[in-house]
């Protein structure tokens, strides 16, 4: 990461990642460890939080992981709680966990639609609301909502989970006037087709990503540090007056 920005203003810094055991969230602990910040994540995957955060943690860095299912709300209320006994006041919050199932609109039943509205973007208010009054008395912070381009995309099968990342932007822009006063500071941020584990498991194949590729302004594939480095920045004090905005990282494929 040496030819990439470092920012002093992340020293120390206490960060909290939801869905960071795996792909881009991983990759966010990653980089927010290597600027020396605090890191707290919680993931369902607990073999892979619990590893990468022993490797974090060899390698000399702050980092905290908790199992939590962010559809259990009062279980996330109470690790955001414990990891502010831990590490003091959250600073910044990067609501990151997601799922992108994929259900055709005929099979599509309201206990599906509720789990993954519940799954993608219920938690995101209360996550929000959850570390309000500490970034308020620490005289503000950083939000960073993670979206997704697939609804401009016009993707099929995933009505529920582009409602869902639509309805995040939405969120988003309403939460920065909320928390303004505070000087909290929230935006979103849309990865573009990002080959992760999953992704390489599911939906890869070699023509998909020939024609992303060729789609895109930039004829590169997007990684995850690619998505990290603009969370970086929404996070540090570079970004201070940027709030209410959207930032798709993806090549330029939308």
């Amino acid at each position: 990461m040496s030819q990439y920005a470092r920012y002093p203003s992340l020293k120390g810094r206490h960060i909290f990642i939801s869905g960071g055991a795996s792909g881009i969230g991983a990759c966010m602990v990653e980089h927010f460890c290597e600027q020396q910040s605090k890191v707290t994540f919680v993931d369902i995957d607990e073999k892979a939080g619990t590893a990468l955060a022993e490797r974090m943690q060899a390698q000399g860095a702050q980092v905290r992981f908790s199992y939590c299912n962010v559809t259990d709300i009062a279980s996330l209320r109470q690790v955001i709680n414990a990891a502010v006994d831990d590490f003091g006041t959250i600073e910044v919050l990067v609501n990151n966990a997601a799922r992108d199932t994929r259900v055709p609109l005929t099979e599509l039943d309201v206990e599906t639609w509720d789990e993954l509205q519940a799954t993608n973007l219920r938690h995101v208010l209360f996550a929000s609301q959850a570390v309000f009054a500490g970034m308020e008395a620490a005289g503000g912070g950083s939000i960073i909502n993670f979206s997704s381009p697939s609804f401009m995309r016009r993707s099929r099968d995933i009505s529920a989970y582009s409602s869902a990342k639509a309805g995040t932007i939405g969120l988003t822009r309403t939460l920065s006037r909320d928390m303004g006063d505070a000087g909290i500071r929230v935006n979103t941020v849309l990865p573009g087709w990002v080959i992760t584990e999953r992704q390489k498991a599911l939906w890869w194949d070699p023509e998909l990503e020939r024609q992303v590729l060729e789609n895109q302004s930039l004829h590169q594939r997007v990684v995850p540090a690619d998505v990290a480095r603009m969370v970086l920045f929404l996070a540090s004090d570079d970004s201070r007056m940027i709030t209410a905005q959207t930032y798709i990282v993806d090549g330029g494929l939308v």
